[in-house]
């Protein structure tokens, strides 16, 4: 009898002991508070409406470490509805916090909405925007920073200190994202911009180092429509991070940035102790914008000095053959402490392939953009909700196939590829424009495994990089050309798959992929969260 009781007393001490561990285990909370307004803002000495966050233009950063749990309240003081979307930022299991409106209804103006999620075994270089109409194109956007955790160790040498760079084009002659939005609903496409900015700025930003110390500039093109290139005067960029993974250390004079894109590199302050340019160019435009920021060297008094670095040549090839020098350290751990090369991608057999085709289109006499002759218009209810309630009438899963249709005219239609979890799927971004593309998952990474000129074919497998391509969210597909990449879709959920110049996507450049399996289960997905907004067909239930 003692003995029983002292067990039942041991098992009470151990189970109190292991309820304590977990709650003061679990992963630290960073909580945020976000008021979204108009204000006006003079980026480049005209007044517009920019749309702010806490009255920032940009929008403050979330700086955190991986497996941090992000609760952001976001409260919408726009005229319209408004959505947030985390470019990159996986949603491990949850694709009900992706902020776009095939998963969420938008946050209805004077209310507010809280994102809940996890930077689940994510590290690296981020950036959140407006998913919703053009906002995007006038602010609303930041930076996403994901440190390792202090047991993980970085492949390179911690740097003294970190930038962010938030590029992004700018249209000097709309006076608000509702121009913008009018042009386009009124069948007219976008001009060239008229400027670059960092940060919010078109010059007279500047980052302060000292001699002989390292920095890390964490750099993001947040535009809506061009490419750009960045470069520093004087100084070599070392490649050591490319959205979340770690890469091999190339040296680099200048590096292409495409719309949507992150990188990080690091610089050394050895030059002589003055001012220098940094400087960010687009690519394949023109006339070629530019702009400038300043690196000053501490306790320097001499000023940066004409002329600045060179710009690579309006080549495509010379940008496709960088693109293919950005590769994965093998050797490198990830957010977890096992090598990201053990995944050996090359050797998994594909279950499918799914090739995308972007095209230009005349529908009721309007501009839109299609993929697979398919041009995307959002439903009144979110995908996201008609598949979890079984509504009828909102998608179906033969609206869009897996390959263009030659020959054959774009129409209006809510396109949806159905995919099972755990896929291995090859996708092919096939470019017949004259234009850069560029094409963003949400959800999952993808190894961009190849680049090519042309019309693309199974021959084209021979020329696959199998070893160590880079794993990345956005992928650029040069004119003409076409890009191959292979994911894993391992996060069960309805996910977008759209074009991140966003006019393209605003008029219909885009789609979603429906990954799932019949198992309800909360290590695959959540249930709708609390607090989901419902709209359209959907009801509470």
């Amino acid at each position: 009898m003692r003995k029983a009781i002292f067990l039942q007393f041991l098992i009470g001490i151990l189970a109190g002991l292991s309820f304590f561990w977990v709650n003061n285990a679990e992963d630290p909370y960073r909580y945020y508070t976000w008021t979204v307004t108009y204000g006006t803002i003079s980026p480049l000495g005209v007044a517009q409406q920019g749309i702010l966050i806490n009255g920032q233009f940009p929008g403050p950063p979330i700086e955190a470490v991986t497996n941090d749990n992000i609760i952001v309240n976001v409260i919408n003081k726009l005229d319209e509805p408004f959505l947030i979307t985390w470019n990159g930022v996986k949603q491990r299991r949850t694709t009900w916090q992706d902020g776009v409106l095939g998963t969420n209804c938008p946050i209805p103006p004077n209310s507010n909405w809280t994102y809940k999620f996890q930077l689940k075994d994510q590290i690296g270089t981020y950036n959140y925007f407006p998913s919703t109409q053009m906002h995007r194109a006038f602010g609303g956007f930041g930076a996403v920073n994901i440190a390792q955790r202090s047991v993980i160790a970085v492949p390179y040498p911690i740097p003294d200190r970190e930038f962010t760079l938030l590029i992004s084009d700018w249209f000097k002659n709309f006076n608000s994202h509702k121009a913008l939005r009018r042009r386009l609903d009124d069948g007219v496409p976008l001009p060239v911009p008229d400027a670059l900015l960092i940060n919010g700025r078109h010059d007279s930003l500047t980052f302060t180092g000292q001699k002989g110390k390292t920095y890390k500039f964490r750099v993001s093109n947040v535009g809506i429509a061009t490419s750009i290139n960045f470069r520093i005067q004087g100084h070599t960029l070392t490649l050591v991070e490319v959205e979340g993974a770690h890469t091999l250390q190339e040296s680099y004079e200048s590096i292409d940035i495409h719309v949507g894109q992150s990188v990080a590199v690091l610089i050394t302050c050895h030059a002589s102790p003055k001012d220098y340019f940094v400087v960010a160019s687009t690519r394949f435009t023109k006339p070629i914008l530019t702009t400038t920021a300043i690196l000053h060297y501490d306790g320097s008094h001499s000023p940066a000095s004409l002329p600045l670095p060179v710009a690579p040549t309006y080549h495509i090839h010379w940008s496709m053959k960088q693109a293919r020098t950005i590769r994965t350290n093998l050797t490198a751990n990830a957010a977890r402490p096992n090598p990201q090369g053990s995944f050996h991608y090359g050797t998994i057999k594909l279950m499918r392939t799914i090739v995308l085709e972007n095209s230009v289109a005349n529908i009721n006499g309007k501009l839109r953009y299609a993929v697979n002759g398919i041009s995307y218009v959002d439903p009144a209810t979110p995908l996201k909700l008609a598949d979890w309630y079984n509504i009828p009438g909102v998608f179906d899963y033969n609206t869009i196939k897996d390959k263009p249709t030659p020959g054959a005219a774009a129409k209006l239609g809510v396109s949806v590829i159905p995919t099972t979890l755990h896929d291995y799927v090859e996708f092919v971004f096939q470019n017949n424009e004259t234009t850069v593309q560029s094409w963003h998952m949400d959800g999952s990474s993808f190894y961009v495994v190849g680049y090519g000129s042309g019309t693309w074919t199974t021959d084209m497998r021979k020329r696959y990089n199998l070893n160590d391509a880079i794993p990345r969210h956005t992928v650029q597909v040069y004119p003409k050309s076409w890009s191959a990449m292979y994911v894993s879709l391992d996060n069960k959920g309805m996910w977008n798959l759209r074009s991140a110049i966003w006019a393209r996507r605003y008029l219909g450049q885009q789609l979603y992929l429906r990954v799932w399996n019949n198992e309800h289960s909360l290590y695959t997905e959540t249930d709708v969260p609390p607090n989901a907004l419902y709209c359209g067909k959907a009801k509470h239930p």
